[in-house]
C-alpha cells in the first residue's frame, strides 16, 4: 500500500481506516473530532504500516542471525513523527489526499503535534539523525533512552529571563510508541556486599522497575523499520505503603513511588546540588542496566547463551553518559552467568564502541567514589578491579612510569577521589572516534594523549552528518522540489547527488528559484516571529542566525557585542548605506547555568533597546525565540542567510547546525572548529566567512596568559561595546546585571581577542550580500557541496569501519511471508518484541 501511486481505490481505503482509527481506536464521532483526534487518528493508520514492515524486520534479523549495534544515548531529539513517517512510508501526498477529503488540512494536522521532550540540543539531534538513517541504510539496530516525563523544560522568556516550567509533552497523547507492559526489569541500587568463596553477592536496598515504551523508526524507501526503546521508572511492587494510606499518612504512602518515578521525570536534572548530582547518576545507571539486561535478554532468546555475545552484539555509547553499561554488563556476566573475570572481561571489551564529544576537559564526566560506594557498591568494585587490571597491563608496557600511572588511572585520586568515566569508556571500548576530523586530530593530541600511546590503534574519526529526509525534505520543500528538478531525486538516499547542482550555480533560472525559495521561508518566518513575538522583520534583510544550547564556549556573546558597535555606527552614521541586519538566537541555558542563563538576558536587554530605537530606522532587528526545538528549527533553518558557527577554536566536536544551515542555503561565519573546517574544505574559502585564532594560537595565548583587559583597552569599539554593557545601558534599571559577564569572568573563551577579526568578518558578509547574484551562487555551491555530511554516510562509516556489521539486503529483509515461516519465527520474537 505504501509504494503505490494514488488512486481513488487508495484514497478511499486510507480514509475508511482514518475514519476506523477515530470510532474504535479514539471513541470519537468523526462530526465532533478536534484536530488532535484526526492526527492521532491518522497517526495510527500510519503507524500500522510502519509495524508491518516492523515485524517484517525483526523475522528477518533474526532468520539471518544478524549482528546488532544498540545505540545507548540520554538524549534522542526525534522531533515530530508524523510527517517523517509518512515520508519513510511513501504515504504523504496520499494521507493529504484523504485527510482532504475529509474536509481536513494536513499542514493544519501536521501542526498539532508537539515535539517529544526526549533532547536538548546536538547529541541528541544526532543520534535522531542516526536512528533515522541506520533504518534507512538497513543496518539492524535498536536505539535506547529514557521516556522523559517532562522532557528538559519548556522555556518561557519573562522580562528578558529565562524560566523554566515543565515540558508536560505526554499530557497530549502521544500514540506512536507502543507500551510494552510486559518488558519490565528491575533496576537496583545501594545495599551492600560480600563474598561467599570466589563469589561476590550484591544485596541492594532499593529496586524500581524500568518499562520498555517501542518507538518505530520506519526507513526511506525501504521495508527496513527499528526500534527506539525508550524506559519509564516505576515503583516495585512495594512503591505504594497502603498500612500509611489506611493509616490517613496519604504523603509517607506515595514517598517511595515519587522518589522512584523522579528518575526518568527530567532530562538533566539540576545537578548544582548533591541530591541533583546523584539523582543524575541514577537516571544513568537505569538507562544502562535496563538497556543491558534486555540486550541480555534477546540475545539469549535468539543464540541461548551470551557465548557469542560479542560477536553478535556491538553496544555504542553516545558520549559518556551510558558509560555505565560496562561495569553493568560484567556484574551480569560474572555474578549472575558465572563467567570468570577474564572471560566476562575478554566479553565485555570486545562489545563496546564510544563517541567522545568534548575536547574541554571540564566537560568529561567524574563521579565521586564516596557516591558510586553508596549507590552502586558492585559496580565501583567493578571498575576498581578494572583498573587494577589495566594499570598491571600499561605498567607492563611503560614501566617505571609513575606519572603516566596516576594520569590514565581510572580513579583521579587528587582531592576527592572520582571515577572518571571517559576513561572508563576507553578502556572498555573496541573503537574510540571523535565526530569531525579536526576534532578526532586533537582527541588524541590532548585528552586521550596517553591512551593514544597504549592503544595506538583505538583512535579512529567518524564526520557527523544530518538526514536529508528531516532538513531538506520536510524543513525546506522548496527546495527539494528544485532538486528533484535539477538534479533527480536520488540526493534523498545519496547526498552526494548533490554534486550535480553545481553546475546550475551559475545558472539564472535556477538562481531565480533558489533566491525566491530562500524568500518565501523568510517571510514564513517573519510571520512566524510577528505572531508569537509581535516584532516586526524585513524579509529583505540579511537574516543572521545563532540557534543551539547557550553556552559561553558557543560565544553568543560575542555576536552580541558585534550587534552592539553594529548599533553603535549607525547612530554615528545614520544616513549611510547600511545593509539591514535581523540577528536570530535561539537556545536554552541549564537550568544551573548561571552564566549562560545571563547571556540570555542580556541578549533580550540588547533587543528591547536595538529594537525601540527609532534612531536606527529599522536597520537592525534583534530577536530571541524561547523554546527551540527541532520544529522551530525547520522553520528558522531554512530561513538563514547567515549560519553563525562561531565557537572558540578546539572547542566544539564537531556541530550539526552548521551542516543543515549550509545544506539550505546559508553561508557560514565561523572560525576554524569543528566540522566548519572540513565545510571550508568542500565549499571554498570564497563561499564561507572564517575569522579567528586557530587551536594553536589559542593554546600560545594561554600558556602566555591570556587577559581580555588588552584587548578591551586597545580596541576601541570593544572597549565602547563592553562599558555600555557594564555601566548599565542596556539595562538602566539595574546597572550592575553584568559586572561579572565578559572582562570580570576572565573570557575563557577569548571573545575579546577574536572580537575584531569577527568585526571584519562581518563586514564582509554585509558588503558581499550586497550583490545578490554573487550570493545566491555561493549558497547554491553550499548547498552542493554538503553531500559528505549525511547521517547515511556516517552510519555506513560506523558499520563498515567499527562495528562491522553488514546491512541487510531487502531480499533478506522480504523474507518468507507464507503462515507457516511466521508462526514458526513468531515463537522466537514472542521474547523479543
Amino acid at each position: 500500500m505504501s509504494r503505490q501511486s494514488l488512486s481513488p481505490e487508495m484514497i478511499k481505503s486510507v480514509k475508511d481506516a482514518i475514519l476506523h482509527k477515530m470510532v474504535f481506536a479514539l471513541g470519537v464521532e468523526p462530526r465532533d473530532a478536534s484536530k488532535r483526534n484526526w492526527l492521532n487518528a491518522t497517526l495510527r493508520v500510519v503507524r500500522d504500516l510502519s509495524t508491518e514492515e516492523w515485524l517484517q524486520t525483526r523475522r528477518s534479523q533474526v532468520a539471518n542471525g544478524s549482528r546488532r549495534v544498540y545505540y545507548l544515548s540520554m538524549e534522542f531529539l526525534m522531533g515530530r513523527t508524523f510527517s517523517n513517517a509518512m515520508i519513510s512510508e511513501g504515504v504523504y501526498e496520499l494521507i493529504g489526499a484523504a485527510l482532504k477529503e475529509l474536509g481536513q488540512d494536513l499542514e493544519d494536522i501536521i501542526n498539532e503535534e508537539g515535539d517529544p521532550g526526549l533532547g536538548n540540543g546536538g547529541l541528541g539531534r544526532l543520534a535522531a539523525c542516526y536512528l533515522d538513517s541506520l533504518a534507512t541504510m538497513k543496518i539492524p539496530a535498536i536505539g535506547y533512552g529514557i521516556q522523559y516525563e517532562y522532557g528538559m523544560f519548556r522555556q518561557e522568556i519573562c522580562n528578558g529571563e529565562q524560566v523554566e516550567q515543565p515540558d508536560e509533552w505526554l499530557e497530549n497523547e502521544f500514540v506512536w510508541p507502543y507500551l510494552r507492559s510486559s518488558k519490565r526489569f528491575p533496576v537496583r541500587f545501594g545495599g551492600k556486599t560480600w563474598r561467599e568463596g570466589k563469589k561476590v553477592v550484591w544485596q541492594p536496598e532499593e529496586e524500581i522497575t524500568a518499562q520498555a515504551h517501542d518507538q518505530l523508526i520506519p526507513g526511506f524507501e525501504t521495508t527496513s523499520t527499528n526500534s527506539l526503546r525508550l524506559w519509564s521508572a516505576h515503583a516495585s511492587g512495594k512503591g505504594f505503603a497502603l498500612s500509611e494510606f489506611n493509616r490517613g499518612d496519604y504523603f509517607a504512602a506515595m514517598v517511595k513511588q515519587n522518589s522512584s518515578e523522579n528518575v526518568s521525570r527530567v532530562l538533566y536534572p539540576d545537578d548544582s546540588t548533591y541530591n541533583g548530582r546523584e539523582l543524575r547518576l541514577r537516571q544513568e545507571y537505569f538507562l544502562c542496566s535496563a538497556s543491558v539486561q534486555d540486550i541480555i535478554r534477546r540475545h539469549e532468546a535468539e543464540f541461548g547463551s551470551c557465548v557469542n555475545l560479542a560477536d553478535k552484539v556491538a553496544i555504542h555509547l553516545n558520549d559518556t553518559h551510558p558509560t555505565l553499561a560496562v561495569p553493568e554488563l560484567m556484574r551480569i556476566l560474572i555474578d549472575e552467568k558465572g563467567y570468570s573475570w577474564e572471560q566476562a572481561w575478554a566479553t565485555t571489551s570486545k562489545t563496546f564502541f564510544y563517541t567522545n564529544h568534548t575536547l574541554m576537559s571540564e566537560a568529561l564526566e567524574t563521579w565521586p567514589v564516596e557516591m558510586l560506594a553508596r549507590v552502586l557498591p558492585r559496580h565501583l568494585e567493578i571498575i576498581f578491579d578494572i583498573n587494577e587490571h589495566f594499570l598491571e597491563e600499561v605498567r607492563s608496557q611503560f614501566p617505571n612510569d609513575n606519572e603516566l600511572i596516576s594520569r590514565v588511572s581510572l580513579i583521579d585520586e587528587q582531592g576527592d577521589r572520582r571515577v572518571r568515566m571517559a576513561w572508563l569508556a576507553v578502556v572498555a571500548s573496541t573503537k574510540v572516534n571523535g565526530v569531525a576530523k579536526i576534532h578526532s586530530d586533537l582527541m588524541v593530541e590532548s585528552i586521550f594523549a596517553d591512551f593514544a600511546r597504549i592503544f595506538p590503534n583505538r583512535f579512529t574519526n567518524v564526520t557527523n552528518g544530518v538526514t536529508p529526509r528531516r532538513w531538506i525534505k520536510i524543513a525546506n520543500p522548496g527546495l527539494a522540489n528544485i532538486l528533484d528538478k535539477y538534479i533527480g531525486d536520488k540526493w534523498l538516499t545519496d547526498l552526494s547527488e548533490l554534486e550535480k547542482f553545481n553546475d546550475f550555480a551559475d545558472d539564472a533560472d535556477a538562481q531565480s528559484q533558489v533566491a525566491a525559495v530562500k524568500f518565501e521561508n523568510k517571510r514564513r518566518l517573519a510571520n512566524y516571529i510577528e505572531e508569537t513575538q509581535g516584532i516586526i522583520l524585513n524579509p529583505e534583510a540579511i537574516f543572521d542566525v545563532q540557534i543551539k544550547r547557550i553556552h559561553k564556549y558557543k560565544r553568543q556573546q560575542m555576536n552580541v557585542l558585534h550587534i552592539i558597535t553594529l548599533y553603535n555606527r549607525i547612530l554615528r552614521n545614520p544616513t549611510a548605506d547600511w545593509t539591514p541586519r535581523v540577528f536570530i538566537f535561539a537556545g536554552k541555558a541549564a537550568s544551573a547555568y548561571y552564566a549562560a542563563k545571563k547571556v540570555i538576558r542580556l541578549i533580550n536587554d540588547v533587543a528591547s533597546v536595538v529594537n525601540n530605537d527609532s534612531r536606527i530606522n529599522d536597520l537592525i532587528k534583534v530577536v530571541f525565540i524561547p523554546n527551540y526545538g527541532v520544529s522551530l528549527a525547520q522553520i528558522i533553518i531554512p530561513a538563514a542567510d547567515v549560519s553563525e558557527q562561531i565557537s572558540l577554536a578546539g572547542t566544539e566536536a564537531s556541530g550539526t547546525s552548521n551542516m543543515k544551515f549550509a545544506l539550505n542555503g546559508a553561508l557560514t561565519i565561523g572560525t576554524l572548529d569543528g566540522a566548519n573546517v572540513e565545510i571550508l574544505d568542500r565549499v571554498g574559502k570564497e563561499n564561507i566567512f572564517i575569522f579567528g585564532n586557530e587551536v594553536e594560537q589559542v593554546e600560545e595565548l594561554r600558556r602566555n596568559g591570556y587577559s581580555p583587559y588588552h584587548y578591551y583597552e586597545k580596541d576601541s569599539e570593544l572597549n565602547e561595546a563592553i562599558s555600555q554593557i557594564l555601566n548599565g545601558k542596556f539595562s538602566p534599571e539595574d546597572p550592575y546585571r553584568y559586572q561579572d559577564l565578559i572582562l570580570n569572568s576572565g573570557d575563557y573563551y577569548q571573545a575579546c581577542a577574536d572580537y575584531r577579526s569577527y568585526v571584519e568578518a562581518q563586514e564582509k558578509v554585509a558588503q558581499a550580500y550586497r550583490n545578490k547574484k554573487a550570493w545566491i551562487r555561493s549558497a547554491i555551491i553550499n548547498i552542493a557541496n554538503m553531500g559528505y555530511f549525511s547521517s547515511d554516510r556516517s552510519v555506513m562509516d560506523y558499520a563498515n569501519n567499527i562495528w562491522k556489521i553488514e546491512p541487510m539486503s531487502e531480499e533478506q529483509l522480504k523474507g518468507d511471508s507464507t503462515i507457516d515461516s511466521i508462526i514458526e519465527s513468531s515463537n522466537k520474537l514472542l521474547n523479543l518484541k
